[in-house]
């Protein structure tokens, strides 16, 4: 089988993958030869852009799924309909990300960045773990961002209630993803799952992220735009731990320009991995009718 045609046969699941580095993403493993399913908050705009990637990427078979994944209940929807529609699903790249200059409560009572940024990641993945785990070998990608060298984790305070920071709070979230990556991974491995976890840092890109945001943070984003990179740089080294024959024994770590790259202190916190992980818990338990 050819290197361009390494994914035939299998299945990548792809949150966020209307726009940026998401739509890249599935861009490219479609032409690797999986089946994509693309997740995006719009109906009309997800099948546009479905339609694109056929058009393409020649014989892609690409699925629609609409959820916002802000929502941990929508998320848990679209895990039961990514359940029903798949019988396999080797690879879920976790992408769908956003930042917010001011502090938003989602209708569950969750702090939007938190929850969409890592409750999303932590609910879905565990929601399809015996789907990926039943078709192992099988990769779980989880995109974070060097900014999480700036984010701190206040245990006492998940939900930024006290102090808010818009790209503080991000850095935050982000420092959550390579934790939360940490400890699946490990957890993993403990139960001898032949399923890989690991996560990323994609380089500034140049999309429609953060233009959601008016303000001072609404500047910045549009003023740095000249000096990002592409989308489809940003994408490489997602498409690169989805599918590269090199790393599919690579498990728990973090990844800049396709290389294994070390994470700030904060991130390689096993303590801190853990405890993330149950109060992770703990909020989706409260923020989810029984």
């Amino acid at each position: 089988m050819t290197a361009a045609r390494e994914l035939s046969g299998k299945t990548a699941l792809i949150t966020g993958a209307t726009q940026g580095i998401g739509r890249e993403t599935a861009l490219a493993l479609a032409r690797k030869g999986a089946r994509v399913g693309i997740v995006g908050r719009d109906r009309a705009r997800t099948e546009s852009v479905a339609a694109a990637i056929r058009a393409q990427a020649e014989g892609a078979l690409v699925d629609v799924f609409v959820a916002d994944l802000s929502l941990l209940q929508a998320t848990r929807r679209l895990a039961d309909e990514v359940k029903q529609r798949y019988p396999r699903l080797e690879v879920l790249v976790n992408n769908a990300g956003a930042v917010f200059g001011k502090r938003e409560v989602t209708p569950e009572g969750l702090e939007r960045t938190l929850a969409l940024n890592h409750l999303s990641y932590f609910v879905l993945t565990q929601a399809l773990l015996p789907l990926l785990e039943s078709s192992a070998p099988a990769r779980i990608v989880s995109v974070a961002s060097d900014a999480h060298r700036g984010g701190h984790l206040d245990f006492d305070d998940l939900q930024a209630k006290r102090s808010y920071s818009g790209f503080r709070v991000y850095s935050t979230s982000k420092l959550a993803n390579v934790l939360f990556t940490r400890e699946l991974s490990r957890r993993l491995a403990e139960r001898g799952a032949q399923v890989t976890a690991n996560c990323l840092h994609p380089g500034v890109i140049a999309s429609g992220f953060g233009r959601n945001n008016g303000g001072v943070l609404g500047l910045l984003v549009r003023a740095a735009a000249p000096f990002m990179t592409t989308p489809e740089k940003g994408a490489r080294t997602s498409v690169y731990l989805a599918s590269a024959p090199e790393v599919a024994g690579v498990t728990g770590q973090y990844f800049k320009d396709q290389r294994l790259t070390r994470p700030s202190r904060a991130a390689q916190d096993d303590g801190a991995a853990r405890r993330l992980w149950l109060e992770s818990e703990k909020l989706v338990a409260a923020a989810l009718p029984a």
